[in-house]
């Protein structure tokens, strides 16, 4: 189940839950002895100095400690890594056809595929960007990530996300985040599924400042969900797999871990449906800047500069009279990698399509190809563009974004996607 809370990400919410009456205690934290037989346990998300305001933790109470568990083993899931630290990267622009779906049954876990990325968990910087493409519930097994955040954009495919505060149920158009460290397990009630990932290895995401925009616009916290306490009390032969320092573990464990009966705090998972976005756009002239577009976003130790970006291209109304109304040619100090979660992305004509994506690095000229240039040099401005049946994103970073080896040597990588400029003409006259 979930529940609004006016939950807002990167805040200090206070949120309590208990699937049992009487299960979180009054007064303190931790108890001498904790009502029903539960173990207290605390669950740190930031420094335990950070600021009141931005201070995240949580406490569980639960059934058996998270600590109970047998040794961990390397397990070899090869696709996701951070294997994008190494040789000369191309400023090509790049882009990806959608992901084939796997032939064999795989999972989650093993259905996810590093693109790209920059940093590491080592400097608690940067992000790895991910695509899963599953057939198959997770089954016995559980997951949790020690190296970072996991924003989920799903693409094809609902998700049935159990995690140890409760159930995330998120489909297209919704976005899903996963604290580090939280345990969980996914299942597939479409059968298959699909989606992008972003990882991110800094300080967690949150809703940016408004400024001059007022106190009303983007995303509004009280549309933000978390999950209502639930739990398991199972026995068995399960595995819990962890992700820690970009290498997979796995150790057995008899018992399913998702077994938090009550917990209060303000670190947990959460869900936005990206359809409730208030997109603000310009009423006089020019295509604004993406920033506008901004829904989530991971600060960095530079005021103004985020590690990540999380943005998002929705439906909109243009209205700007002569102007050029689709993202305009340009080049950034920050790199790009763009997914398409619906429809058509006003900036291409084709050959981006839902599931796919692309790759824009720093200082990469980049937008819009020569068919939507024409179209739009001669459209009627007069008249508003109503852009519906669409949603795209994009995950930006001041980082250069280093594409795997993998993605590059992809069969669904698009190598002559940099044709699509091709067609822009020399239109000087001078006179």
């Amino acid at each position: 189940m979930i529940e609004s809370r006016g939950y807002q990400p990167g805040f200090a919410n206070h949120v309590s839950t208990e699937a049992v009456p009487g299960s979180l205690p009054i007064g303190r934290n931790s108890p001498q002895v904790v009502a029903h037989g539960l173990y207290a346990e605390q669950l740190s998300g930031t420094a335990f100095t950070a600021p009141r305001s931005h201070n995240r933790r949580s406490w569980l109470y639960r059934i058996r400690p998270a600590a109970v568990h047998g040794k961990f083993e390397r397990y070899q899931q090869p696709r996701m890594n951070h294997d994008f630290a190494q040789g000369p990267v191309s400023p090509e622009q790049l882009r990806w056809s959608p992901m084939p779906m796997p032939t064999q049954p795989t999972d989650f876990v093993d259905g996810l595929f590093t693109y790209a990325g920059c940093g590491g968990p080592e400097g608690i910087a940067g992000m790895g960007v991910h695509l899963y493409a599953a057939n198959k519930d997770m089954e016995g097994r559980f997951f949790y990530n020690s190296d970072g955040e996991m924003l989920i954009v799903p693409q094809q495919g609902r998700l049935h996300i159990e995690t140890e505060f409760g159930v995330v149920d998120v489909e297209p158009h919704f976005i899903a985040v996963i604290p580090r460290g939280i345990r969980f397990r996914v299942s597939l009630p479409d059968g298959e599924a699909r989606g992008y990932i972003c990882e991110n290895y800094g300080a967690l995401f949150q809703l940016p400042d408004l400024g001059p925009i007022g106190s009303n616009g983007l995303a509004n916290p009280r549309d933000f969900e978390i999950p209502n306490a639930a739990y398991e009390n199972v026995d068995g032969d399960f595995e819990l797999i962890n992700k820690f320092q970009g290498y997979f573990w796995r150790a057995p464990i008899d018992h399913s871990p998702l077994d938090v009966v009550g917990w209060h705090g303000n670190y947990s998972p959460y869900r936005y449906d990206l359809r409730r976005f208030n997109t603000i756009g310009s009423i006089s002239y020019d295509h604004p800047d993406p920033s506008i577009f901004l829904v989530l976003h991971s600060p960095s130790a530079v005021p103004g500069v985020s590690n990540i970006d999380f943005v998002i291209f929705g439906p909109r109304i243009l209205a700007m009279q002569n102007t050029f109304r689709p993202p305009w040619f340009h080049r950034n100090i920050a790199s790009e990698f763009m997914g398409l979660i619906d429809g058509v992305y006003d900036a291409k004509a084709d050959g981006f399509a839902p599931g796919g994506a692309s790759l824009h690095n720093s200082m990469t000229g980049h937008g819009p190809d020569a068919e939507t240039f024409e179209k739009a040099s001669k459209h009627d401005t007069s008249k508003p563009d109503y852009i519906d049946g669409t949603m795209a994103f994009m995950f930006e970073c001041p980082l250069v974004i280093r594409p795997t080896q993998q993605a590059m040597d992809a069969a669904h990588r698009q190598t002559e996607y940099i044709d699509c400029w091709k067609g822009l003409k020399n239109n000087f006259n001078p006179s």
